[in-house]
C-alpha cells in the first residue's frame, strides 16, 4: 500500500510533526509505503514564529509546486491531506478528487474553518466560508483530534468521522519525581503565536511571587512575558523538549474562550501529564475533558482560580505528586501513542479497502 501524505509543514511544524510524520516508522513496520510532499519548507516556518511577513514569492511556488504533486496521484492507493490543500483558496483540487473518487482522508487538529467564516474580510467569508466542510464532505474520511472538530464534520456531512487526540509517545515522556527544593517552577511549552495566552495571567503570577518562591519556564516562546526575575526562556528543540518539561513543577495552558481555541487539542497538557505534573488550564474545547478537576489538576476559568489554583499547587508537594501520577495515567490510557498508531492504522486500511472512494 503506497500512501502519499500532504502535510502543511515540514517536521519543525508541530501539528505535521505530531498528526503526521509521528507514526512513519510504525507505519512502515506495517507495511506502508509513505511519502511525504509539505507545503511549507521551514524558513517559512521559521519566519512565521518570528513573526516577519512571508515571502510571496516562495508562497507561490510552493503552491505551484504542490500543483504539480497532485498529478502524480494515481500512482498511490490513498491519500492523506493535513487540512487543506491549499489554503485561502476555494476547495477546487479537492472536489476535483472527490468527483475523479480519488480516496483521500483529511485530518484536523486545528478549527481552522474559523479561518474564513469568521475573517473580518467579508469577501473571504463569502467565498470561503464553507470550504472546509466542502473538503470534508468530498473525503472518505476525517480525522478529527477532538469533538469540537467532530462535531463540524458532522454538520459538513462527512460519511466517516473518527476522534484521533495529539498524542505523545510516554516512552520519550518520563515522570518527574516531585523534590523539595528552593523554587516551585511553573512552566508553558508553546510558540511565539500562542505566548500571548501566558501573558493574561502575569498579574496572578506576581501575586504569587511575592508570598511563594517560584519560577516560570517558557519553552518556545523566544520571549519573556514581564515576569521580570522569576522567568526562564529556553529554547525548544524536539529532541530536548521533554526533558525541558521534566524540569517544571506545574503546567500550564492559558486560554482565551473564543472560537479558534475551542477547536485546540490540548497537547501541552498532554505533554506535562506525561511527564507525571499536574496542570492548571482554562475549561476551554478539550481541555475540558482532559482536565479531570481536583484528580490531575484544576480547571481555571478566570484570574482569581487561577491564583486559588496555583496556589493551591505552589504549597502542596504532595499533592502535586498525586495529581500528577492521576494524569500519567490517564495520559497512558487515552492519549499515548501506543494507542492512537492502531487507530491510525485501522483508518488507512479501511479507507483503502473499501470499495467507494467514500466509506
Amino acid at each position: 500500500m503506497r500512501v502519499l501524505f500532504f502535510p502543511k509543514y515540514t517536521r519543525l511544524g508541530a501539528s505535521s510533526r505530531l498528526r503526521t510524520y509521528q507514526y512513519t516508522p510504525y507505519f512502515e513496520e506495517q507495511g506502508i509505503r509513505c511519502e511525504y510532499s509539505p507545503l511549507f519548507d521551514d524558513q517559512y516556518l521559521q519566519r512565521l514564529y518570528q513573526k516577519k511577513s512571508s515571502n510571496k514569492l516562495s508562497i507561490v511556488i510552493a503552491y505551484i509546486n504542490r500543483l504539480l504533486r497532485l498529478f502524480t496521484i494515481p500512482k498511490y492507493d490513498l491519500i492523506v491531506i493535513e487540512k487543506e490543500l491549499f489554503p485561502y483558496l476555494p476547495a477546487f483540487a479537492e472536489q476535483v478528487l472527490a468527483f475523479f473518487k480519488f480516496k483521500y482522508v483529511v485530518d484536523y487538529d486545528d478549527a481552522i474553518f474559523h479561518n474564513y467564516d469568521l475573517h473580518p474580510n467579508k469577501l473571504i467569508r463569502s467565498l470561503l466560508e464553507k470550504k472546509i466542510a466542502h473538503v470534508m464532505k468530498g473525503s472518505s474520511l476525517v480525522v478529527a483530534g477532538n469533538t469540537y472538530l467532530r462535531d463540524y464534520a458532522q454538520k459538513a456531512g462527512a460519511s466517516q468521522i473518527t476522534i484521533i487526540p495529539t498524542v505523545i509517545d510516554t516512552d520519550s515522556y518520563t515522570v518527574k519525581t516531585q523534590e523539595e527544593q528552593d523554587n516551585v517552577t511553573i512552566g508553558w511549552i508553546g510558540s511565539p503565536v500562542t505566548l500571548k495566552y501566558v501573558k493574561n495571567i502575569v498579574p496572578v503570577l506576581k501575586e504569587l511571587s511575592s508570598k511563594y518562591p517560584l519560577k516560570l519556564h517558557i519553552i518556545g516562546g523566544k520571549a519573556g512575558v514581564g515576569f521580570e526575575g522569576h522567568e526562564e526562556v529556553l529554547e525548544w528543540s524536539e529532541a530536548t523538549e521533554a526533558e525541558l518539561i521534566r524540569h517544571f513543577d506545574i503546567g500550564i495552558m492559558p486560554l482565551n474562550d473564543d472560537a479558534w481555541e475551542k477547536g485546540k487539542c490540548g497537547y501541552k497538557l498532554i505533554q506535562y501529564m506525561g511527564c507525571g505534573l499536574p496542570v492548571v488550564g482554562s475549561p476551554v474545547g478539550v481541555n475540558e475533558e482532559i482536565i479531570q478537576d481536583g484528580v490531575n489538576g484544576y480547571k481555571a476559568a478566570n484570574l482569581v482560580s487561577w491564583q486559588k489554583s496555583l496556589e493551591t499547587l505552589l504549597a502542596d508537594k504532595e499533592l502535586r505528586e498525586k495529581m500528577g501520577k492521576q494524569g500519567r495515567a490517564l495520559v497512558e490510557e487515552r492519549y499515548s501513542y501506543k494507542v492512537a498508531k492502531t487507530i491510525w492504522l485501522q483508518c488507512l486500511l479501511g479507507v483503502q479497502n473499501s470499495k467507494d472512494a467514500h466509506l
